[in-house]
């Protein structure tokens, strides 16, 4: 094998006393986070800020039914799905030959993911689902939409 895969005998105190002194003498970067983890950080923190803005401000522990549907809802307001409305000349047509008024929508696959991410996070910030009706009104809100 070659040398820099395994150390001969007479460099391994000289590896491991550079590598001592090294990891006492420098902070190691923390390693990237992926894709998942850092779209799941940043809805933790929307969710965080959004009840931040509410008046009078609620703590996670605080958090009811209302305050995740209402969160729900002001995030679906700005995605890119549209959704026809029954009423609409264009409903149950995939591709409508014009534009209309109906209202744009977080698409299913976003909205699973979302929840997906919302519930892992609060279960790694101390949640517990006994505590909590966050997953019951994750999945209502799914339904009757």
């Amino acid at each position: 094998m070659h040398k820099s895969l395994v150390p001969m005998s007479s460099d391994r105190g000289k590896d491991t006393a550079e590598g001592s002194s090294r990891s006492a003498g420098e902070k190691q970067q923390p390693a990237p986070l992926s894709r998942y983890e850092s779209q799941k950080r940043r809805d933790w923190n929307t969710f965080g800020q959004y009840l931040k803005n509410q008046r009078p401000p609620v703590s996670i522990s605080q958090c009811s039914c209302s305050h995740i549907l209402d969160f729900l809802r002001y995030l679906d307001q700005f995605d890119k799905t549209k959704v026809h409305l029954q009423d609409c000349i264009f409903f149950g047509q995939p591709e409508p030959p014009a534009p209309c008024t109906c209202p744009l929508r977080q698409a299913w696959g976003s909205l699973d993911a979302l929840i997906g991410r919302l519930c892992a996070a609060y279960k790694e910030n101390g949640g517990s689902w006994r505590r909590t009706l966050l997953a019951t009104v994750l999945f209502v809100f799914i339904c009757v939409r």
